[in-house]
């Protein structure tokens, strides 16, 4: 029995512990589950064990049994702290000048839950557009969220505003979150082994398809289509989000270009935006960027030659953007992804290619940024020249990474010629009229 009592207490202090840690950071994006229902769970659960401690007399057994007490009280109070702090970031961005945040803000795209909150930052100015997903649209309908984009959009002219950029990612295949309702698609990659004119015309039907669809909805780009070439090793068990081994087209450059090409002509004479991911290339990377740092180590030279060929090509014929990823180019800069990379946006980009098209990073809210320092990842991604910044997974995080923006552009330590550069390239692509 003391064994068993010893092993009791010891998974009591252990769960404790794991408890304290969950309200502590309960605003992290891993924790989302936690969010809403699951803090008052996890609130509810650490006061009853410690008034059930208190209770079975553990405050009258020494320094022991009271610090476990103490231990089972602190889960609640980590959560208050979690949430003031949540809040006072908040806060300072909704209450922020409006000259400044709304000079900021085109450089944000975000997703969301809620409608009222996110109603808000569309109102105020200080987002430039939205990023809709599979949880906008379970147990509603098409016809409701053609309704909510349609009033953010009337918000946006009510307050004198340039219309909301609206991103969807809608790629065919297994990356079809809004589908259903939408017509689900195979993968583009389906295609790679028809002859060239069939491929060509059935991805071109493709594109318009998706186009249309979305178009109706109020969508005005779609996150598609994915150019990274497909890697020929067996897929990495701990691939668990990127998937690329069954989301790129093929890995041959030349049929991913002929295919992407038609795809992205479809979507844009349907009025839809096209959205070439995941520069420099995740084809060749085994590491799930959701989650941890990668490397690409292959030479530029290489790269030039092979990988990069499609996004050349089509961003030569189109007026798509280019999503970059956060995969580090280490023979161009070791230091740092690509995403937030000087020298791979404006060396390469900008300056080797001469593209002056719209930049924009993969979501932010991912563990090759978010567990490292997405405060300088921020900073140097508008002073390297990306475009816009996507804040998809965790909206909440919207609120934290605008903080560190307004905090850099107060203490002078943005580019103001960047971003001078960059407001340019936005009015072309997103005109207001």
């Amino acid at each position: 029995m003391k064994i068993l009592k010893r092993i009791g207490l010891i998974l009591l202090w252990l769960v404790g512990a794991v408890f304290v840690f969950a309200a502590a950071n309960k605003n992290d994006p891993y924790l989302i589950s936690l969010r809403g229902p699951g803090n008052i769970v996890l609130a509810v659960a650490s006061v009853a064990v410690a008034v059930i401690l208190i209770r079975g007399g553990y405050w009258r057994r020494g320094v022991a049994g009271r610090a476990l007490i103490l231990l089972w009280c602190l889960p609640s109070l980590s959560m208050l702290g979690a949430h003031a702090s949540f809040e006072w970031r908040k806060q300072r961005v909704l209450q922020a000048d409006a000259a400044q945040a709304r000079s900021l803000a085109r450089h944000f795209i975000v997703g969301y839950s809620s409608f009222a909150e996110v109603a808000v930052l569309a109102e105020k100015g200080l987002i430039a557009g939205v990023y809709i997903t599979r949880h906008n649209i379970v147990g509603s309908t098409a016809a409701r969220l053609k309704e909510e984009i349609s009033a953010l959009q009337e918000k946006r002219r009510a307050a004198s505003l340039p219309p909301l950029i609206v991103a969807a990612d809608q790629e065919g295949g297994i990356v079809s979150h809004l589908a259903p309702p939408l017509t689900k698609l195979p993968a583009l990659s389906t295609l790679a082994d028809l002859a060239p004119e069939a491929r060509a015309e059935k991805a071109q039907a493709f594109g318009r398809t998706h186009g249309q669809e979305l178009a109706a909805l109020g969508v005005t780009v779609n996150f598609a289509p994915v150019l990274d070439l497909r890697p020929e090793v067996k897929r990495n068990r701990f691939d668990f989000n990127t998937l690329i081994g069954r989301r790129a087209i093929s890995g041959d450059p030349a049929i991913v270009a002929d295919i992407a090409s038609a795809y992205v002509g479809g979507l844009e004479a349907s009025g839809v935006g096209a959205t070439v991911k995941h520069f420099p290339g995740l084809g060749r990377v085994r590491t799930d960027t959701h989650h941890f740092s990668a490397d690409l180590d292959t030479p530029i030279e290489e790269l030039e030659a092979s990988d990069w060929i499609p996004f050349r090509k089509v961003l030569a014929g189109s007026k798509a953007q280019l999503m970059i990823g956060h995969v580090a180019l280490t023979s161009v800069d070791p230091d740092r992804p690509a995403s937030h990379s000087k020298r791979v946006v404006d060396g390469i980009i900008r300056k080797k290619w001469n593209h002056q098209g719209v930049v924009i990073t993969d979501d932010l809210v991912m563990g090759a940024i978010y567990q490292r320092n997405v405060c300088t990842a921020v900073v140097e991604a508008l002073n390297a020249g990306v475009d816009l910044l996507l804040v998809a997974f965790d909206g909440a995080q919207f609120y934290r990474i605008f903080t560190c923006a307004m905090a850099a552009s107060a203490e002078g330590r943005l580019d103001a010629a960047m971003l001078r550069d960059s407001e340019t390239r936005l009015k072309a692509a997103f005109p207001v009229d």
